[in-house]
């Protein structure tokens, strides 16, 4: 319980890997709770048994812990007599359920899933909103009766009352009304005996405590049945707020054919926490900070009064304008890291630092370092006709002093320019263009000076000296 303090959650269903929508939804919700010193509570809703898989739990668990967003309460992080996964709490819908019934709040749903399909057509057809249209509410006790001797296994519906109106005020898209006559019974418990989305949610935010609920607008629909029950049980709601859709930049729903769409994706292909909540906290929320934010930052300078309304559009270039940011001015010893399984593992640890120091301007990914990988550490770069012509055009003679330069003072970038200058008077691009092919391969990239630091100092003189001839 939160005992008065405000408390959020993250319910996420273990039926896939973490979406980045879902992963925006928990950020804001650990946002909210962190800025107004609340408690974030994680609850795996895993009632689905076909689809949920304790590998998905596990796998989500980790990209929550990798973006920063550790939980107050939930697994890992429970107490004794606490549980945060559903299939676990049957023991208290079956408590809240048996009060519902008792109330004469509930009945049984004999309707097979073809009936109810037949009744959503017919009412579409006829131009009106599709519900349940009331079927088996008034079945005598007979009818009851027969309907289980045929072996019909029947669902659990709630009765709505008819001729009222729910309202609330939610957080994002203000007050809110929907008329009971639009909503139909809904179900509580599959014919199964399980605990249905609409009922077991509601329970779970109840008992635990939940003060504000911040989730995707597809639930808005969902809200006045919650508080349907909620009011039956004479159980407390939490306040809601309902989040703007995640597209892609057509404005389409976010799926595979706008490219990654997990967290898990981003994470192998080394994206960076960091990078990764900055661009999150922006989509649906405005922020006058602009620079890269903490956490802790964000928590301070989230507010549900900006969060917007219009789908938050996700742009992968937008996300690497932060992938750089962050990326460009870590910590050297944290770059390090970054790529360290990209690095050569045959070189000492002041070359690998030089490296890494030098070529870091130039990365966005780790797999970036694979071609100034192999222009370090591999043999002398093949140049193209263009290439080759323009060092040729610099003639032996340039190449014969940056070599004897090299020889003499190894990875001295200043000596082998002085020396290459008093030798022909080469200036500007007619020096600089034709000693960086020579010595990397391309036109453009890391600064040569620490590029050289890292390179083998024979490996240097070798290049030069080729073209010297």
């Amino acid at each position: 319980m939160s005992h008065g303090r405000i408390t959020t959650r993250f319910a996420p269903s273990p039926t896939g890997e973490l979406h980045l929508g879902n992963a925006r939804t928990a950020l804001f919700s650990w946002l909210f709770a962190r800025h107004h010193g609340g408690r974030f509570v994680l609850r795996i809703e895993d009632t689905d048994t076909e689809r949920s898989k304790e590998v998905f739990t596990q796998a989500l668990m980790e990209d929550l812990r990798w973006m920063g967003l550790a939980w107050d309460a939930g697994p890992g992080s429970a107490v004794e007599g606490e549980e945060y996964h559903q299939s676990r709490r049957g023991a208290i819908y079956a408590r809240h359920s048996a009060t519902l019934d008792a109330g004469g709040l509930t009945y049984p749903c004999y309707c097979t899933p073809l009936e109810l399909d037949l009744s959503r057509k017919a009412q579409l057809a006829a131009g009106r909103p599709p519900r349940y249209a009331g079927t088996c509410r008034e079945l005598s006790a007979e009818a009851r009766v027969r309907k289980s001797a045929q072996g019909i296994s029947p669902t659990t519906r709630f009765r709505v009352p008819t001729g009222k109106f729910v309202e609330f005020d939610d957080m994002v898209h203000g007050s809110q009304r929907f008329a009971t006559d639009d909503i139909g019974d809904f179900i509580l418990r599959r014919a199964d005996g399980s605990a249905a989305f609409f009922f077991s949610n509601a329970i779970d935010d109840a008992e635990m405590g939940i003060t504000h609920v911040l989730r995707g607008e597809d639930h808005l629909t969902n809200t006045p049945r919650q508080l349907l029950v909620l009011e039956a049980l004479k159980l407390r709601a939490p306040t809601y707020g309902h989040l703007s859709l995640l597209v892609g930049a057509d404005g389409s729903p976010l799926s595979k054919r706008h490219g990654a769409t997990s967290v898990r994706e981003f994470r192998e292909r080394g994206y960076l926490p960091v990078a990764l909540t900055n661009h999150l906290f922006r989509l649906g929320h405005s922020s006058g900070e602009n620079g890269v934010l903490t956490s802790e930052q964000m928590a301070r300078h989230f507010t549900v009064k900006h969060l917007g309304r219009a789908p938050a559009r996700f742009e992968e270039s937008q996300l690497n304008v932060w992938q750089r940011d962050v990326a460009h001015h870590m910590p050297l010893e944290e770059s390090e890291r970054w790529l360290e399984s990209e690095t050569p593992r045959d070189i000492d640890a002041q070359r690998r630092r030089a490296f890494i120091a030098a070529i870091r301007p130039n990365v966005l990914l780790p797999g970036d370092v694979a071609r100034w990988r192999d222009v370090v550490f591999g043999p002398s770069p093949a140049l193209d006709e263009s290439s080759l012509a323009r060092v040729r055009e610099a003639g032996p003679q340039f190449f014969r002093a940056a070599a004897e330069a090299a020889a003499a003072n190894g990875a001295n970038l200043d000596a082998i320019v002085d020396a290459v200058k008093a030798a022909t008077g080469a200036r500007g691009q007619a020096l600089w263009k034709p000693l960086r092919l020579a010595l990397t391969g391309a036109t453009e990239g890391p600064e040569l000076a620490p590029l050289l630091k890292a390179m083998a100092e024979t490996s240097i003189h070798q290049r030069l000296n080729r073209f010297a001839a």
